[in-house]
């Protein structure tokens, strides 16, 4: 016996020495980094650039690829040749590429927003031109390439890069009143875009929106910063059913320096401007309140005049995307939900409908554009199965088509401007991001970059695969991964942690390789955890009715179906339906509060983190799409608001939120702090201070968080005693 029992320790130590569990400081130090491509910019031609940083000389430089090679052509500037610059964050090239735009000291203000210094630079003379003495935003080439036009102190300049001449067009630019040129708050996060204006093709004409947000109701937060006294940050933020911006058309004229408001009929929205390809032709997209009625105007520059092409509406919301591609002849390219699922339709320069390119109970994912030398579309969509995407090209006409990669799973295309060459970006649920070359035909020429040392690495890990199935239950046939510890003994029974975030038209469950998120699942798993992720009614890629379902009652069926998901799973033999816990981020926090109060006897413990709490406390645009305004649908606002079920709370909660969250603001956490207060329900809560919506900035905030979690689910949910788990040799 004694024998036998110091071999079996020697073998014990043998499988303790191979492999080992991943650790909350590796997910946060880069133990598991991915290797990535640079984000790479398609040239004229058959090439490429790339944005590289120099450790040797700590200079950046854009650097010019063949495409066809992968092959670096030429350095096209480099910083250390640069007397005003010692580096520089960000390029544009101008129509040409004979002069490019560069960036230095950038300074965010929200989510997709910033500041910088930007500086032209000539390739030929290989000179810096200073564009503004201050820190400006979005500066943008002239197609003639003469001029820019950019945006400083919510005012419109223009630079003259011929005669250094500054012209100001608009003079009424005020913080929290008047904004030129720039997208205010809630059309930079909900409309996701900054630059509110474009120059037409022949750089006579800026179209520009103008912003009057005076009065929008203000919202401030106190930033404890690491001064004596704190700051405030006050800015201009539409709540649900509060007033928004109003929002106008302009065109100025650069020959009579002239300015002109357009009328564009009744609108509540303009969340997209651009010219088309006749020069004299701008198209403005506009939105009712419900967002339920969407228009595309043509707008003439000549008289001012204006026609719709375009009117779809909708029973419940329509989407807003960038698919609008114009062809040379004026007709254009739309994507839309018309027929129930997302595909591309062909539209003369008149708006008649040429035909519908792509058909079938399916969505298209992605447009990439349209090669009119062959007469071929090429886009990304779900016909490999909603949690897939596949590369595919189709004629103009909706005939022959073809699918341009083999590999299932998650597949990304980014086309050169010609539609000559594609750099595919492929992964799964167990294959690292994996970089190939392609022609536009399909066929793949060489592989760029791989993740096989990361897969080695992982190799001397506890993981486990990622197992996809699909859950039926009396509500519908969901999408849904499983993760179980590595050393799984299905005579067990296992805690079950679920993961969600369910909002509308989203997706948790894909075959593509994990976040770093996963990683922690893959921690939590080590520890005697099963972990499953279940995308419920309202999430996307399934179909308009799938997505739609939730229209008007944000929070009711994803809720029921978390409940239900977790009771049908509780079934299984390996699962203890007593110990049944579940998480989620923003709208993800605010369906982890709902299901832990709504489903008391279900869930055991769950984590909310900056959750929405109500939607009465979030913004207009983004609420307003899925619910209508307050004053029209109180019951569907507070019927499924967590603050209004506190007092049937049972479980362990933990309430996370950053105090400078500008998107779900620290107050809902608050609100429901107070509500729990009042029917004197205990909960653990954690303030981030300063921290935004995605609680990142600063040392250890991520592996602080994550540590914080992991020990609130180690305490409150199941038994991860190693001794339930069997030895795995």
């Amino acid at each position: 016996m004694r024998k036998i029992f110091i071999v079996f320790l020697a073998i014990s130590s043998f499988v303790t020495a191979q492999k080992k569990d991943i650790t909350l400081a590796e997910i946060w130090d880069g133990t598991f980094r991915t290797e990535r491509m640079n984000s790479l910019n398609s040239m004229n031609g058959d090439f490429y650039t790339l944005l590289n940083f120099n450790q040797q000389t700590r200079s950046t430089s854009v650097d010019k690829y063949n495409y066809a090679t992968l092959e670096k052509v030429e350095t096209i500037v480099d910083s250390k040749d640069l007397k005003q610059l010692n580096y520089f964050e960000s390029y544009e090239f101008n129509n040409n590429e004979t002069k490019l735009i560069l960036g230095v000291n950038s300074e965010p203000i929200y989510r997709h927003s910033s500041l910088s210094v930007f500086y032209v630079y000539d390739l030929a003379s290989k000179t810096l031109q200073l564009i503004d003495e201050d820190k400006i935003q979005e500066p943008t080439f002239s197609p003639d390439s003469k001029k820019v036009v950019y945006a400083k102190n919510n005012n419109l300049f223009i630079k003259n890069l011929e005669t250094n001449e500054v012209t100001q067009i608009t003079v009424d630019g005020l913080k929290n009143h008047i904004i030129n040129g720039i997208c205010d708050w809630v059309y930079e996060e909900e409309f996701a875009f900054v630059k509110a204006f474009d120059w037409s093709a022949d750089s006579k004409n800026i179209a520009f929106l103008r912003f009057d947000e005076t009065e929008v109701p203000t919202f401030s937060m106190d930033m404890t910063g690491t001064d004596l006294y704190p700051t405030q940050q006050v800015f201009k933020y539409p709540k649900a059913g509060e007033k928004n911006a109003e929002v106008t058309l302009h065109v100025f004229n650069l020959e009579s320096n002239k300015t002109s408001k357009i009328n564009i009929g009744e609108y509540e929205y303009i969340p997209r401007i651009k010219w088309t390809n006749n020069a004299n032709v701008l198209c403005a997209t506009t939105l009712n309140r419900h967002q339920n009625n969407l228009k595309l105007y043509f707008v003439n520059a000549t008289d001012f005049s204006s026609e719709v092409v375009l009117n779809e509406t909708d029973a419940a919301y329509i989407d807003v995307h960038d698919n609008l591609t114009f062809l040379s002849d004026n007709s254009f390219i739309w994507t839309s939900e018309n027929d129930g699922f997302n595909h591309i339709y062909h539209y003369s320069k008149t708006g008649k409908l040429i035909n519908q390119i792509t058909t079938g109970d399916w969505e298209v994912t992605e447009f990439y554009g349209v090669n009119e030398k062959t007469k071929t579309v090429f886009y990304q969509s779900v016909e490999d199965g909603s949690i897939n995407r596949s590369i595919y090209a189709v004629g103009l006409n909706g005939k022959n088509k073809k699918r341009l990669v083999n590999k299932i799973g998650t597949n990304e295309a980014s086309f050169n401007k010609n539609f000559n060459y594609f750099i595919n970006t492929f992964s799964d649920a167990n294959t690292p991001t994996v970089y190939t070359l392609h022609t536009g035909e399909g066929k793949q020429l060489k592989e760029i970059l791989n993740n096989n040392k990361l897969a080695e690495k992982l190799n001397l890990y506890n993981t486990s695969k990622k197992e996809f199935f699909v859950l039926k239950t009396e509500n519908g046939a969901f999408n849904a991964w499983m993760l179980k510890p590595s050393n799984f003994d299905p005579s067990k029974k296992y805690p079950l942690f679920m993961t969600q975030y369910s909002g509308p038209g989203s997706q948790s469950v894909s075959n593509s390789w994990n976040s770093a998120n996963d990683y922690w699942f893959q921690h939590l798993a080590e520890k005697g955890y099963v972990i499953v992720c279940v995308d419920g009614r309202g999430t996307g890629f399934k179909g308009a009715d799938f997505k739609k379902v939730t229209y008007q009652e944000l929070g009711k069926y994803e809720v029921v179906d978390q409940i239900e998901a977790a009771k049908k799973l509780g079934e299984l033999s390996y699962i203890d339906q007593n110990e049944i816990g579940i998480w989620g981020w923003s709208f993800g926090g605010f369906m982890a509060s709902n299901c832990l109060f709504k489903g008391a006897d279900v869930f055991k413990m769950a984590i909310a983190v900056a959750p929405v709490t109500s939607w009465r406390f979030y913004d207009s645009v983004y609420t307003e799409r899925y619910m209508r305004t307050p004053q029209e649908n109180p019951a569907g606002y507070d019927d499924n608001s967590p603050i209004n079920y506190a007092d049937k709370l049972k479980g362990k909660f933990l309430l996370v939120h950053g105090s400078g969250d500008d998107n779900v603001h620290v107050q809902n956490t608050m609100r429901l702090s107070n509500a729990l207060i009042e029917a004197n329900k205990p909960f653990d809560q954690a303030i981030y201070p300063d921290r935004t919506h995605s609680i990142y900035r600063g040392k250890n905030t991520r592996l602080h968080l994550f540590t914080k979690m992991t020990n609130f689910i180690e305490e409150n949910l199941g038994k991860t005693d190693i001794e339930i788990q069997s030895l795995k040799i």
